[in-house]
């Protein structure tokens, strides 16, 4: 059975993409820019806001994100104050939770959002304690796909990488999982395609979060990539 499974925040654990949306389109607004729609920020978001920040900027007419400084220091004073607009679990999220912890899995959660915003997020969703282990971003050199958060992970529960699970929506969390040697569980209902889950070389891509509790069960795979 895997020991730790580790889950990326936004588009995996957490439908968040109408908070991205609310601060992000607001931000680019005091600068003259028309807002993206909201679906769009399903392709912006995953690397980072200042990526994500980029692209939405782009996409508005500011090829040469004249206005990206600016808009970022805008974006995280608006973020800061509603990063919990109209967040909520996915569905079956809470269940298959309860259902790793109660096989004796660690849960974990390994983001791109700043470490101390990650926190605030996962414990407004889930409240004080309920993972094992929350890591965002402390700095650009840490931003996924660099493996080292989840390396870390793995290094503080005390389990080799092959002992985890990695669970994602996106290109960039299926590279990580992937270089950190870790069991890649790549998820539909978040804000990237099959297909892009398939490209980047998910061990496995699944329909329903309740179908972590069978994959926890199945043992540690070798690594392969």
């Amino acid at each position: 059975m895997y020991k730790v499974c580790i889950f990326d925040l936004d588009g995996t654990l957490a439908d968040s993409v109408e908070s991205i949306a609310y601060s992000a389109n607001r931000a680019i607004g005091k600068f003259g820019f028309s807002p993206n729609p909201v679906e769009n920020y399903k392709g912006y978001a995953g690397d980072g806001a200042p990526e994500m920040l980029r692209r939405s900027l782009r996409d508005a007419g500011d090829a040469g994100l004249t206005y990206f400084p600016q808009v970022y220091e805008e974006y995280k004073k608006l973020f800061e104050k509603d990063c919990m607009y109209h967040v909520r679990p996915y569905e079956g999220i809470v269940e298959a939770l309860a259902g790793l912890k109660a096989l004796g899995v660690s849960i974990a959660v390994l983001s791109n959002k700043p470490h101390r915003r990650t926190i605030q997020v996962v414990e407004g969703l889930f409240g004080k304690g309920y993972f094992d282990e929350l890591q965002g971003m402390i700095d650009e050199s840490t931003r996924k796909p660099n493996p080292q958060g989840a390396l870390m992970i793995a290094d503080r529960a005390g389990v080799l990488p092959a002992e985890c699970m990695y669970v994602g929506d996106t290109n960039t969390d299926m590279q990580t999982g992937n270089r950190a040697g870790m069991y890649t569980i790549g998820v539909t209902w978040g804000f990237r395609s099959r297909k892009e889950l398939e490209e980047n070389h998910a061990h496995v891509i699944i329909d329903h979060p309740l179908e972590l509790i069978g994959l926890a069960k199945g043992g540690c795979h070798e690594e392969k990539l």
